[in-house]
């Protein structure tokens, strides 16, 4: 046995398959990482001495796809060019390793298949018996052992991949349990980090927003990852962070050319759109790797409205599917994230130096995550142009990622609702969530300047969740510092942090099926948000300023209810009887009545 260490962290490997003569050539193959269900196991193999800027460029000119089969499961994974196999800790840039990354969902043996190609523009092709063989590894096989995982807690490799299951809410495929997540969706440019490789810090383009997270260098601990000698440290611990506070759920943008930012892309430079940075990506797969271990979802934002149309013109062209095709790569393993094809996509603003993506283009995306992505992960497209045209049954998106416009967030809880019952209307089972609310100036904006957040916890929070979201990320804003560009110190919104964890814990501690529930707004005689299961389950969102009792209609039955405080995250101390004879009469809460409220009320027996 052969001990492999990665990142810091420590991995059993298989025995090392030595020197199989294939094509006219050598290859070996390493197996790396713990063989079991749910974990990230890696193939390395010996392929062709190559380098990031050979002439013949090893990532559009090379294959790698490794098929694999248990039973009627089969996965066809892409894999991609690594150096020397360890570049986010060496920086190198040439080598001849070359990796593909499975994640099992089943126990017992797996058969795989190496297809090794290559010819011009290989990549793109539809299929994978593109050009010729490569040699080396192609029509390699082996079969892989893998156990049950022995992870707990937090680690998604203890709940499994999370899937979309028609019901608009996403469920673990291991444990059953469905997720509501609530996490930052600003910074924007998370990832331009100066600990990372590349030149983007010194190239010119905004170099002024790269950061180094010192104010979370102190959230780092022991045996947390870093690399290259102990960087990684600010933005690891930043990740610590906010999973602390119990959030589940970070977005960022891969690539910002064109952009607000223009120092995130996975290129060896700003202006090269066909090569990628293989050190720098490594490292970013060092902090994703972290970020499952502490159940933080991934939210890949692809691209933003000012870049939507800088490759092919928008088209699903060559350098579009190298973009595409790396993400899922590296990337695809990992077991809760969601593609979003564009942050405000479509006919937005006139501030443009790239075309907009038309409807074709915006399909044609889609449809690429759908026929590439072996896991099927969640596809969602942010608003700009709004999603009526996404609508049809050609359409492989299988989610709404939601921006609004209203300082006080009036209209997140509406627009949820709108858009569910049209995906509903259009036989569509969209995962709908929030990321992010408010309007481009203020959003979320810091404790100091507002620690109460009362509009930002009733009408974008509460508001979303009962109108049947799926979950919600916050967005900064740009008037104050630590804005969606600046910000280094994700303290700066703790207290909504800790509100936005009360309002997960009420759903998911209370036994609450809210993935069988829908919103009724109109069943009470106030403005209240209404979120129900027939009769059974009734929730009541009273928002600020309530003077009147509430009545709930046309129901009978004997209920308990039992009031929740969003401010505080508790309950009050005792539950009440209510009987209803057509009509159910709620008091007024039991203290702080002109404040907000949640009304639990279950049906008897």
């Amino acid at each position: 046995m052969k001990l492999t260490i990665i990142s810091s962290l420590f991995f059993l490997s298989s025995v090392l398959i030595g020197q199989i003569p294939v094509g006219g050539s050598v290859s070996n193959v390493q197996i790396e990482g713990e063989l079991k269900k749910w974990h990230k196991v890696t193939l390395v193999f010996d392929g062709p001495e190559t380098s990031e800027d050979h002439t013949y460029n090893p990532f559009l000119h090379y294959r790698l796809d490794v098929t694999f089969k248990q039973g009627s499961d089969r996965y066809v994974v892409p894999g991609y060019y690594a150096a020397d196999g360890n570049a986010g800790q060496t920086s190198s840039s040439s080598g001849n390793k070359w990796k593909v990354h499975f994640a099992p969902n089943k126990i017992g043996t797996w058969d795989y298949e190496v297809s090794f190609r290559k010819g011009s523009n290989v990549i793109a092709a539809d299929h994978t018996s593109v050009g010729v063989s490569g040699g080396y590894m192609d029509d390699l096989s082996g079969t892989l052992e893998i156990a049950r995982s022995d992870k707990k807690g937090r680690d998604f490799r203890a709940k499994g991949r999370l899937v979309n299951v028609n019901k608009g809410y996403l469920q673990f495929a291991e444990t059953g349990e469905y997720f509501l997540k609530a996490g930052a969706d600003a910074p924007e440019n998370l990832l331009a980090y100066a600990d990372f490789d590349g030149d983007f810090a010194s190239d010119g383009h905004k170099d002024d927003l790269v950061k180094k997270w010192e104010a979370h260098v102190k959230d780092w601990k022991a045996g947390d990852p870093t690399w290259k000698d102990g960087k990684g440290k600010g933005l690891i611990g930043a990740i610590n962070y906010l999973a602390s506070k119990g959030m589940n759920a970070f977005s960022f943008l891969p690539m910002n050319i064109a952009g607000d930012d223009r120092n995130v892309f996975p290129y060896i430079s700003y202006d090269n759109y066909e090569r990628m940075d293989v050190s720098k990506l490594d490292q970013w797969e060092i902090i994703f790797e972290h970020a499952d271990r502490l159940g933080m979802f991934l939210h890949f934002k692809t691209s933003e409205d000012e870049n939507q149309g800088l490759l092919d013109g928008g088209d699903l062209g060559t350098q579009r599917k190298l973009y595409y095709r790396e993400l899922i790569a590296r990337f695809g393993h990992h077991l809760a994230l969601n593609w979003n094809i564009g942050e405000e996509n479509g006919v937005w603003t006139k501030n443009h130096k790239t075309p907009w993506q038309s409807t074709t283009q915006r399909l044609a995306c889609a449809q690429y995550f759908y026929d590439n992505d072996p896991y099927h992960h969640l596809v969602v497209i942010h608003n700009g142009q709004e999603f009526y045209d996404l609508l049809g049954p050609e359409s492989k998106y299988t989610g709404l990622s939601l921006q609004t416009n209203r300082e006080d967030f009036s209209n997140v809880h509406p627009f949820v609702i709108k858009w569910k019952k049209l995906a509903e209307e259009n036989n569509k089972s969209w995962a709908i969530a929030v990321d992010e609310p408010g309007d481009h100036k203020y959003s979320l904006v810091p404790d100091r300047i507002n620690p109460a957040h009362d509009n930002a916890r009733q009408n974008a929070l509460w508001g979303a969740l009962m109108a049947g979201a799926w979950g919600i990320e916050w967005y900064f804003g740009y008037e104050y510092e630590h804005s969606d560009l600046s910000c280094e110190d994700w303290r700066t919104r703790e207290n909504m942090w800790k509100q936005s964890k009360y309002a997960l814990n009420f759903f998911t501690e209370n036994e609450i099926p809210y993935w069988e529930m829908e919103s009724a707004d109109g069943l009470t005689s106030n403005d209240d948000y209404v979120f129900i299961k027939g009769e059974d389950i009734i929730i009541i969102y009273m928002k600020i300023g309530t003077k009147e009792k509430t009545i709930i209609d046309k129901v009978d039955g004997d209920y308990t209810l039992s009031w929740f405080n969003p401010r505080s995250g508790s309950f009050s101390d005792k539950a009440v009887a209510l009987t209803a004879n057509d009509k159910l009469q709620i008091p007024l809460p039991p203290t702080d009545s002109k404040k907000d409220w949640v009304a639990l009320i279950r049906k008897s027996n």
